[in-house]
C-alpha cells in the first residue's frame, strides 16, 4: 500500500472523531513525519488545503501559551456567520408566524395550522429567507420557546368566596379526619361508548399487530354506554367506582356512595357516625339538586351517619381530588385499550394501582335511573337538612330521620 493511500484510510477511520482544529494538526505531523514532499503527498491524499496543513505545522511549533489556557479551535471571528447576521429580519418573521395575535398579523397563514418546523421552515421560506426546520428549531429554543400543551386553566369569572369556601373546606376534612370519620370525594367520570372503538394512548403489543378497532365512533355502533361514578376515600386512598349503564342522576350518585360504604366504608370506619362529601357544584350531585338531598337523606336513614357535603365553587371542579388522585390514573391504566364490554370496562378499572398504594373496587350498576325525576315541595320538607353559617347553599348537614338500630 502506498504512503498516499495510507494517509487516505487513516483520515477515514479518524474523520467522525476529528474537528477543524484535529484534522490540520493530524495531517501537519503527517506531513511532518513524511519529510521532504510531505505536505503535498497528505494534501493530496485528504483534500486540504497546503496552507490548511502549513497552519497546522505552525501550531505543531513549540507553545507559547501558558499551560491549561485553552486552545481554540479557529481565530476569534473565524467561521461560519450565524444566519441572523445576515438575515436582520429573520426572528422577527418567524415570531410573527409563532405568536401572530400578540406580535404580527392575525391573518397569518398558520394562523388556524399546526405550527410545526416544517410548516414554519416553508413559510419563511416563501418570505424570501434561506432556513430549514432543523434552524428554525434551533432559533426557536434561543428564543425561549418550547412545545406546549394546551393549559386548562380559564375558569371564568370566580366567586368571591371562591378561596374562603377552599379554606372552608379543607378545614372541616381535616377536623372529621382527626375524630377518625371519613371523607370522600365524588364525582362522574367521563361518559364512554363502549365497543371496539379507539382509545387514546399506546400500549406495547408485538411489533405490527395494533389492536383493530371501528374506523368511527358512532354510537349506533356501541353496545351502550359506560357511566363511572366515583368515590374517593381522601383518608385510605381506596376508591369504589360504579359502572352505570343507564343514566347519571342523582339517584345513581348516591347508590354509588351506598355501595361504597357497603363495601368499603363500613368495615374501615366501623365507629364511624359522620361522613363528609366533597363535591362539585354541578352535575348528578349538584348542590341545587332536590333528588340529590332527598337520596342524602334516605342514605343516612339506612346507615345512621349524619351526611355533610361541602361542594366546591363554580368553575372549580379541578380542585376535586378524586379528579387527579384516582380518574387520572383510571385514564392511564387503560390508554390505548378498547373498552369492548362493559365487562372489560369493569376490570381495567379495578387493577388500577399506583406506586402510593392506591386500591380500586368497582362493578357493574345495570339499575335503571330515570331522568327527570321531580321532587315536590313536600318531599323536599321532609329531608332533615342543617344548613351550615358559612355559604349554607354550599355546605350542609343531613340527619338521619331514625335511628340507627343494633
Amino acid at each position: 500500500m502506498s504512503d498516499r493511500e495510507a494517509v487516505r484510510r487513516l483520515f477515514e477511520v479518524l474523520h467522525p472523531v476529528l474537528d477543524e482544529r484535529t484534522r490540520r494538526l493530524v495531517a501537519a505531523g503527517i506531513a511532518q513525519t513524511l519529510g521532504r514532499g510531505g505536505i503535498a503527498l497528505v494534501a493530496s491524499a485528504t483534500g486540504l488545503a497546503r496552507s490548511t496543513i502549513g497552519r497546522g505545522l505552525g501550531e505543531l511549533a513549540p507553545p507559547t501559551t501558558p499551560v491549561g489556557s485553552v486552545q481554540r479551535i479557529r481565530r476569534p471571528g473565524g467561521g461560519r456567520k450565524p444566519l441572523t447576521d445576515h438575515d436582520p429580519t429573520l426572528l422577527r418573521d418567524l415570531e410573527a408566524l409563532v405568536d401572530p395575535v400578540t406580535r404580527g398579523d392575525p391573518e397569518s397563514p398558520l394562523r388556524w395550522t399546526c405550527k410545526s418546523l416544517r410548516q414554519l421552515a416553508a413559510a419563511l421560506r416563501t418570505q424570501g429567507h434561506r432556513v430549514s426546520p432543523q434552524t428554525v428549531g434551533e432559533l426557536l429554543r434561543a428564543m425561549d420557546y418550547s412545545l406546549q400543551a394546551n393549559s386548562k386553566t380559564k375558569e371564568g369569572a370566580a366567586h368571591p368566596d371562591r378561596n374562603a369556601q377552599f379554606e372552608y373546606i379543607n378545614a372541616r376534612a381535616a377536623a372529621f379526619q382527626q375524630r377518625g370519620q371519613p371523607v370522600i370525594s365524588v364525582d362522574t367520570k367521563k361518559k364512554e361508548l363502549v365497543g371496539a372503538f379507539k382509545n387514546a394512548g399506546q400500549e406495547w403489543r408485538p411489533a405490527g399487530q395494533p389492536e383493530e378497532v371501528q374506523v368511527h365512533d358512532f354510537p349506533s355502533q356501541a353496545q351502550g354506554r359506560a357511566i363511572p361514578y366515583g368515590v374517593y376515600d381522601v383518608g385510605a386512598n381506596q376508591g369504589w367506582v360504579s359502572v352505570g349503564t343507564d343514566h347519571d342522576t342523582a339517584e345513581f350518585a348516591v347508590a354509588t356512595v351506598r355501595r361504597w360504604w357497603e363495601q368499603m366504608g363500613a368495615p374501615t370506619y366501623r365507629q364511624a357516625s359522620e361522613l363528609l362529601i366533597t363535591a362539585d357544584g354541578g352535575g348528578s350531585n349538584s348542590s341545587r339538586s332536590r333528588l340529590w338531598k332527598l337520596a342524602l337523606q334516605e342514605l343516612t336513614d339506612q346507615t345512621g351517619l349524619q351526611v355533610s357535603v361541602c361542594h366546591f365553587p363554580p368553575g372549580t371542579s379541578k380542585w376535586n381530588k378524586i379528579e387527579h388522585r384516582m380518574f387520572s390514573y383510571i385514564s392511564q391504566n387503560w390508554r390505548g385499550r378498547p373498552l369492548v364490554s362493559h365487562e372489560v370496562v369493569v376490570k381495567l378499572i379495578g387493577a388500577t394501582t399506583t406506586e402510593g398504594g392506591l386500591r380500586i373496587e368497582a362493578a357493574l350498576d345495570n339499575h335503571s335511573y330515570p331522568t327527570k325525576k321531580q321532587v315536590s315541595d313536600e318531599d323536599l320538607a321532609t329531608v332533615q337538612l342543617k344548613q351550615h353559617e358559612f355559604h349554607g347553599e354550599w355546605n350542609y348537614t343531613i340527619l338521619p330521620r331514625t335511628k340507627r338500630s343494633g
